[in-house]
């Protein structure tokens, strides 16, 4: 069966009505491939390749295993997503995706409470209370925290106070990039008692700098300024949570996207004071992950995890401690 139009230029195109798609609303996006296979849309596609006499036919049976899952997921986790950009989630959607994938994993529903971090701070208290006491409930009738990524000092002592909150409370901790310096410059100040403890980022006089610019990075150069793409991170010792995570590996690789990075030459006393670095790049300068063994899991990394989170294959680091079980 086939249709003729006629284009604004008088030309003439032919439409098959079997390449013609119904794409109507479905419980959750998962379901899409599913019903484009309905429609028979991969062989119209191989027809116009010439592919067809050679294709296998689709095999979505954990595709549909997954897309039945998430429909019948009854429980939640209620997961604190502590950042600066939360007034356009769409700025963490990769963060989002991955919680997805791992919630799925576990048979919960990811249930995420957005907290600006700015909302957490003493100078919230005084000048939105309302805001202030409503984020700190928020946080405090969480599961979990999640300190993601970022640029600038706007809501750093937020996240400060949250990375503190999990640390003392034994309160899942996971730190991404700015996330994991976070949690350095809250131990730091914390628990090696530098107050004055922070990032050249946020105060390039500090006396007690824990987390420094690149020393190969560029401050006169605006493009290529960043630590980008896969990098190798290779684990200190096999005996910490994230190595078991990554299924006992003596590496991973993983993207990355920074300009600032733990100051190497605080690591020695950072350590002494508790706080373990598990995974380091080929030259051993550069911190990858931190861990703080007292505590059920409190996690930062430097890489981004969530860049290779996939549907059916969710990253390990937001999986948790589930994998172990």
């Amino acid at each position: 069966m086939e249709d003729t139009l006629l284009t604004s230029q008088g030309q003439t195109n032919t439409i098959w009505a079997g390449n013609i798609l119904n794409i109507h609303d479905v419980p959750n996006i998962w379901h899409i491939p599913l019903l484009l296979r309905n429609q028979n849309a991969h062989h119209s596609i191989l027809q116009q390749l010439n592919l067809l006499s050679i294709a296998m036919p689709p095999d979505l049976r954990d595709w549909t295993k997954m897309a039945e899952t998430y429909d019948n997921l009854t429980n939640s986790v209620r997961i604190a997503m502590v950042g600066k950009y939360v007034g356009f989630t769409d700025s963490y959607l990769s963060v989002v995706k991955a919680l997805l994938h791992a919630c799925v994993a576990c048979s919960l529903k990811p249930s995420i409470d957005w907290i600006a971090a700015s909302d957490l701070e003493d100078d919230s208290a005084k000048l939105t209370p309302e805001a202030h006491a409503a984020a700190w409930e928020t946080l405090k009738n969480s599961a979990c925290v999640l300190v993601p990524g970022g640029f600038g000092d706007r809501g750093v002592k937020g996240m400060i106070l949250a990375a503190k909150y999990a640390r003392e409370n034994n309160v899942p901790y996971l730190g991404i990039c700015l996330g994991m310096q976070i949690s350095v410059i809250e131990f730091a100040r914390s628990v090696w008692s530098l107050e004055r403890a922070d990032s050249t980022e946020f105060d390039e006089h500090t006396p007690n700098p824990v987390v420094v610019f690149m020393p190969e990075g560029s401050r006169t150069h605006m493009g290529r300024t960043m630590r980008l793409g896969c990098r190798r991170t290779l684990f200190q010792t096999p005996d910490c949570i994230t190595s078991k995570l990554y299924h006992n590996s003596e590496y991973v690789d993983e993207r990355h996207r920074h300009r600032y990075e733990v100051n190497p030459d605080v690591i020695g006393i950072l350590e002494e004071a508790g706080l373990k670095f598990v995974g380091k790049d080929d030259s051993g300068r550069r911190m990858e992950i931190l861990e703080l063994p007292s505590h059920p899991f409190y996690v930062g990394v430097q890489f981004h995890p969530e860049f290779k989170s996939r549907p059916g294959k969710p990253s390990v680091l937001f999986l948790g401690t589930s994998t172990n079980k």
